[in-house]
C-alpha cells in the first residue's frame, strides 16, 4: 500500500460518534445489502450519540443520548432520552454495532446492541437498543481488568462488527499507558472477551482507528499517540520524541499479522481511516489531525522478487 497527499484542509477531531437504527424489512438481516442500497433506504428517525463529561469539571458519568431526527416529529432535533453510565471518567469513544451488514442475508441476526468502548477507563459498555430503541438500557459491562489480563491492552478506541459475527475494538496502548497497537475481540452474542485479534510477534507502536477490506485481504490501522503522554495535553515537543503517531499500519486479514508500515510524516497523527464504499475498492483515505492533511492510500502491484 502507498499514499499520496491531498491539499491541506482544516480538520476537527470529534470526541463522540453517532450510530443509528437499521431499516426494517421482511426477510433480511441487519443493515443493507450494499452501500448503494443504504443510500436509497429511508432516512433515520433516531440517532445515538455518546456524550462526554470527563475534564469538564462536572462530576457526572458520561451518557448515551438518543436524538430524534425525524422532521415530522414534534421532538425533532431534541434529546429524547439519556442513558447514564454507572461509572465516572470513562470517556466513551467510537461506538459500533454488534452485527454488521456482512450478515445482511442472515435473518437470525439483529442489530440490537450498541458497543461503547471507553478511552480512559478501558471499560466496555454494551447497550440494548433493540427492546426499546427510543429508550436504550444497559445490557452488559466488560470490566477493564478483564481487558488488561486477557489481552494485555488498554485505552480502547474504535468498535467495529465483523462478518464472523464477532466484535473488534482497537486500542491505543497497554494497561500501563505505553503505546501499543492491538485489538480486543468480543463474542458477538455473549460479549465475553475472546482474546486478541492480532497474532505474531510484531505489533505497531501505537493504535487508534482501523478499517478492513477482506476482498483484498487487508486491514489498516492508524496511530494517535502514547496514552500516558496524551493525558497531559498536546505538547509540540512530543512530536520529535516519537510520542505521536505517523504511520498507517497494514495487517494481513487472514493471518492477523502485521506486515507493513506506511510513514505519512512526523507531524501527521493519522486518525480516522476508511476504504471507499465500493466493496471491491483497494483504496481509501485517512485524515491527519496535526498536519490537517488527507492522504489517499492504495494498493500497488507486487514487484518481481519481493
Amino acid at each position: 500500500m502507498q499514499t499520496e497527499s491531498a491539499p491541506s484542509i482544516p480538520h476537527q477531531t470529534m470526541m463522540s460518534s453517532t450510530a443509528s437504527g437499521s431499516a426494517q424489512c421482511g426477510a433480511c438481516g441487519p443493515g443493507y445489502a450494499s452501500p448503494l442500497d443504504a443510500m436509497k433506504g429511508p432516512r433515520e428517525e433516531i440517532v445515538y450519540v455518546p456524550c462526554i463529561y470527563r475534564n469538564t469539571g462536572r462530576g457526572k458519568p458520561d451518557f448515551l443520548a438518543t436524538v430524534d431526527v425525524d422532521p415530522k416529529s414534534p421532538h425533532y432535533s431534541q434529546v429524547i432520552h439519556r442513558l447514564p453510565m454507572p461509572n465516572l471518567g470513562d470517556e466513551l469513544h467510537h461506538s459500533g454495532w454488534n452485527t454488521c451488514s456482512s450478515c445482511f442475508g442472515d435473518t437470525t441476526k439483529k442489530r440490537n446492541r450498541l458497543i461503547l468502548p471507553s478511552l480512559i477507563s478501558s471499560r466496555i459498555y454494551v447497550v440494548d437498543v433493540g427492546t426499546d430503541p427510543r429508550a436504550p438500557r444497559l445490557f452488559k459491562v466488560v470490566n477493564p481488568e478483564d481487558v488488561f489480563w486477557q489481552c494485555n491492552l488498554g485505552y480502547l478506541h474504535t468498535s467495529h462488527c465483523l462478518g464472523s459475527g464477532e466484535v473488534m475494538i482497537s486500542t491505543l496502548g497497554d494497561p500501563a499507558g505505553n503505546g501499543k497497537g492491538g485489538f480486543v475481540l468480543l463474542d458477538g452474542e455473549t460479549f465475553d472477551i475472546k482474546g486478541n485479534w492480532e497474532k505474531g510477534d510484531k505489533s505497531p507502536p501505537m493504535g487508534y482507528d482501523f478499517w478492513y477490506q477482506p476482498r483484498h485481504n487487508v486491514l489498516i490501522s492508524t496511530e494517535w499517540g502514547i496514552p500516558k503522554c496524551l493525558g497531559y495535553g498536546f505538547n509540540p515537543n512530543d512530536l520529535k520524541k516519537g510520542r505521536y503517531g505517523r504511520r498507517l499500519n497494514v495487517w494481513d486479514w487472514t493471518t492477523h499479522t502485521y506486515i507493513q508500515a506506511i510513514d505519512v510524516g512526523e507531524d501527521a497523527a493519522p486518525l480516522e481511516i476508511r476504504f471507499l464504499h465500493n466493496p471491491d475498492a483497494a483504496e481509501g483515505f485517512v485524515g491527519c489531525t496535526i498536519s490537517s492533511a488527507i492522504h489517499r492510500f492504495y494498493k500497488t502491484e507486487v514487484r518481481a522478487g519481493r
